[in-house]
């Protein structure tokens, strides 16, 4: 059953190859888009189960690693799969219903799908590749479809910010270049697995240039202060659908790169204290600048910098637990923010505006609305017994068994974080929903088909509360496999059988944390 590794990259890109063959049918567009994501759900949850055994693994083409491409769904990127098709497949079908309510079905739906399933593809891809070479691929698949979907419509403004959002995503991409290209050179290989007994080896001080720079690279994806300026003003300006789909996902591509690279590649935590700091800036000046908007976007938008920050908490502290909660939060997190910019896309649309100072009087107009809000609102700012509350709660409690200074600073800055949070989510809830409108609300309905996915969105992160127990055992299951490396390692590059590369001595030492062994024979790439 490893070919169902394969399944949650390929089924879009050829959905994309159909759906761009009925450019002239956006109905079967749109059929075809849910129909593949559907499907694509159900193998991301049939992954979710199956890895509970160990790690999966693909050869692409046969050829097996370290020569060739390995994809491996373990614990944590089938945790990804499922909340962000989860998400994706929501963001598809309120799309679809707000092109039936506009009546837009010409040029724009006709590059709309195609591109927004090769975006998934790009998404689930750097989720299972077992090669940073690959890794890098994915992410320039998500810069062609992001661009092409951040300047839908044409305008201004929308080209305006695509453009800066391409210029920051390829000095990223040129720094993450170089990265791999130096990786190579000092190893011979760019498979992540081998990666992990092989970069011991070299010198210590270009291990830490090479860590800076993956750190880099990703710190600009995952919008890490000081690396997050670009994103306020790219995220808002794009249609509602798209702005869920970026905040939602596009950002926790970042963290998944950091998790990924610097608990298998780089164990030996040189860099904690740094990316403590990192942690504490992007929390509390994230989230000074959205108690300063008076658009909920825009808020949105620099909440979503600031919690950003709770994830590298989690990666900083280098501990199960601080792991197990970074995990934890960031499928909170995808589920959370994708709501509520679907909600504010609702609340553009039946207040006329976004603007705080314009808007008014939705709680009398439109309860439902001020429902779905509020849900989500209280989650993100950490209200008890919700997903958020109880994430925040892992990584204070990681903090304090960690017992060092920054991390009891960590601690602080996260508290005052969400009651600043609390702050402007109140704000946003009195002006927009209680406060009288300025002047009269246009007479819009709001189509029910967008309200749906919505709604169900908000449902499904009260899931996450309701289940918490098992999904905090289970990302603490994903994180002790992250932190032991022996399983990923044996299962891309094991001692019989499959590959040409030689595991690593499994010792008791190595299976608490490192592999003994630090070298590793076969073909380099």
């Amino acid at each position: 059953m490893t070919w169902l590794v394969a399944m949650p990259v390929v089924l879009p890109l050829i959905g994309a190859g159909l759906a761009l063959a009925m450019a002239r049918h956006p109905r079967v567009q749109g059929v075809v888009s849910v129909s593949v994501l559907t499907i694509v759900l159900g193998i991301s949850v049939a992954l979710l189960v199956m890895v509970d055994s160990g790690p999966m693994v693909l050869d692409v083409g046969g050829w097996a690693a370290p020569v060739g491409i390995s994809l491996v769904v373990d614990r944590l990127a089938a945790l990804m799969l499922v909340v962000s098709v989860t998400v994706t497949l929501a963001v598809l079908v309120y799309s679809l219903a707000q092109g039936v309510a506009d009546g837009d079905e010409g040029a724009p739906l006709a590059v709309y799908h195609p591109t927004f399933l090769v975006l998934s593809a790009g998404v689930s891809n750097t989720f299972v590749t077992g090669d940073l070479f690959n890794l890098y691929v994915g992410f320039e698949i998500l810069l062609a479809a992001s661009f092409v979907l951040i300047t839908l419509g044409g305008t201004r403004d929308r080209i305006r910010s695509g453009t800066i959002y391409v210029v920051v995503s390829l000095i990223s991409s040129v720094i993450f270049l170089v990265a791999i290209a130096l990786i190579y050179a000092a190893t011979g290989t760019v498979n992540l697995a081998q990666l992990a007994v092989r970069l011991p080896e070299i010198d210590p001080n270009m291990q830490l240039i090479l860590q800076l720079m993956l750190l880099v690279a990703f710190g600009i994806k995952a919008a890490v202060f000081p690396l997050s300026a670009w994103l306020p003003d790219s995220y808002p300006i794009a249609p509602a659908p798209v702005t869920a789909v970026f905040a939602g996902l596009l950002t926790k591509v970042g963290v998944y790169a950091i998790i990924r690279t610097q608990v298998l590649l780089f164990p030996d935590g040189r860099l904690d204290d740094l990316l403590k700091v990192v942690a504490l800036a992007t929390m509390v000046i994230g989230i000074l600048g959205a108690v300063a908007q008076e658009d909920i976007k825009r808020l949105l938008s620099f909440t979503l910098v600031s919690h950003i920050g709770f994830m590298i908490w989690g990666i900083s502290l280098s501990t199960e637990a601080g792991l197990s909660a970074a995990i934890f939060y960031v499928a909170h997190h995808i589920t959370v923010q994708t709501a509520l910019f679907l909600v504010a896309g609702l609340i553009e649309r039946r207040g006329g505006t976004t603007s705080l100072v314009r808007l008014g009087s939705l709680a009398r107009v439109a309860p439902l609305l001020a429902v779905l809000f509020f849900v989500p609102a209280m989650n993100l700012g950490g209200i008890p017994p919700m997903s958020g509350f109880l994430g925040k709660a892992g990584l204070i409690e990681a903090s304090a068994q960690d017992g060092a200074g920054l991390s009891y600073a960590l601690i602080v800055g996260g508290l005052v974080t969400s009651l600043l949070t609390l702050y402007a989510i109140a704000k946003t809830w009195n002006m927009a929903f209680w406060q009288e409108a300025p002047e009269p609300l246009p007479d819009t309905d709001t189509p029910s088909g967008m309200v749906g996915p919505a709604a169900g969105l908000v449902v499904f992160s009260l899931l996450l509360a309701v289940l918490a127990g098992p999904l905090y055992d289970y990302t603490d299951h994903a994180s002790r496999d992250l932190r032991a490396r022996v399983p990923y390692i044996v299962s891309v590059l094991p001692e019989h059988g499959r590959g040409t590369g030689q595991s690593p001595e499994v010792t008791e030492e190595g299976r608490r944390g490192e592999p003994e062994s630090q070298s590793t024979s076969g073909e380099d790439r």
